[in-house]
């Protein structure tokens, strides 16, 4: 029986290369954060805006954040100290420097581990890839603010923010 190796190989190359394209391309590219699955985090952030996924900060800045809701971004975000707790521990567990997450390092690339930062916004890779957006676009009464990613990246909440 004389197999055909090199049709073979080629077929098999085809496929490997196929699923390593449309795998990246179903988990969002470079631009996919994955959402919050915890439904207490949902709930308690949700409540009043769009739910940012920990990758997109390091655990330093989410412990930061969560430890003074009171003054959350001008806004009194207090919620039961046990509810803080899980909340802090799920953004910390899930958070841009606990590995996993390929984009996640790129997002942090030129913050120092000494600094927290507090604003997605102001990482430099954030605004990098938004100094193109025109000062108009900022001011719509759509978006409003540069935290409404939701109204450039429709499917935000799903963690893609591709273009």
């Amino acid at each position: 029986m004389n197999i055909p190796y090199r049709p073979l190989a080629l077929g098999l190359l085809v496929i490997g290369f196929s699923a390593l394209v449309f795998g990246r391309a179903q988990a969002g590219g470079d631009h996919y954060y994955p959402p919050v699955a915890d439904p207490v985090v949902k709930e308690e952030c949700g409540s009043c805006h769009l739910v940012f996924a920990p990758s997109m900060l390091p655990s330093r800045s989410w412990t930061r954040m969560m430890g003074d809701l009171k003054n959350h971004f001008g806004d009194d975000a207090s919620v039961d100290p046990a509810i803080a707790k899980r909340i802090t521990e799920y953004l910390s567990a899930n958070a841009a420097d606990a590995g996993g997450n390929r984009y996640s390092g790129k997002l942090l690339r030129g913050v120092s581990t000494a600094n927290a930062p507090l604003r997605i916004t102001e990482l430099p890779k954030w605004v990098s890839e938004h100094r193109k957006v025109p000062v108009a676009d900022w001011k719509s009464k759509d978006v409003r603010t540069k935290a409404n990613c939701a109204a450039c990246h429709t499917d935000a909440a799903r963690g893609y923010y591709d273009e």
